[in-house]
């Protein structure tokens, strides 16, 4: 799974931008999140599970795990 481009679909299935979560997830944390820094975090596949649960749940989603079917 390619989480940036996940969220990516995600962003654009709710008409959103990196920018204005990034700006959501400022608000809402103790230190600044640009959207250069969370692009860059996405594109070299760095970006914290935790951040990725927020960015999700700003967006209105929740992260999910399921058993494989077999």
């Amino acid at each position: 799974m390619d989480v940036r481009k996940e969220i990516k679909k995600l962003l654009a299935e709710e008409a959103d931008t990196l920018t204005n979560i990034a700006e959501q997830m400022s608000a809402l944390s103790a230190k600044p999140v640009t959207m250069n820094n969370l692009s860059k975090k996405l594109r070299k596949g760095t970006i914290k599970f935790a951040e990725v649960q927020l960015i999700v749940n700003l967006l209105g989603y929740d992260v999910k795990f399921e058993k494989k079917k077999q």
